[in-house]
């Protein structure tokens, strides 16, 4: 599977600052897909989010590739 061929209508975000950096959790609630990244603190929450969401669209679709070999 594509990452391209990923949409997902909701994505839900968790922010934890942890000295000079955040933690940022990104949640698939419809398939219960999580990533954790750490990015820096002067990173735009937009930004973040992004980064997130094509790190989880990434896993989504490697999860499905991985399901479809089996």
């Amino acid at each position: 599977m594509d990452p391209d061929d990923v949409e997902l209508e909701e994505v839900l975000f968790e922010f934890i600052r942890v000295g000079k950096a955040v933690r940022v959790v990104a949640i698939d609630p419809e398939s219960g897909t999580e990533i954790v990244m750490v990015g820096a603190r002067g990173y735009s929450e937009d930004y973040l989010k992004r980064l997130a969401t094509r790190k989880l669209i990434y896993a989504i679709a490697k999860r499905r590739r991985k399901a479809g070999e089996g």
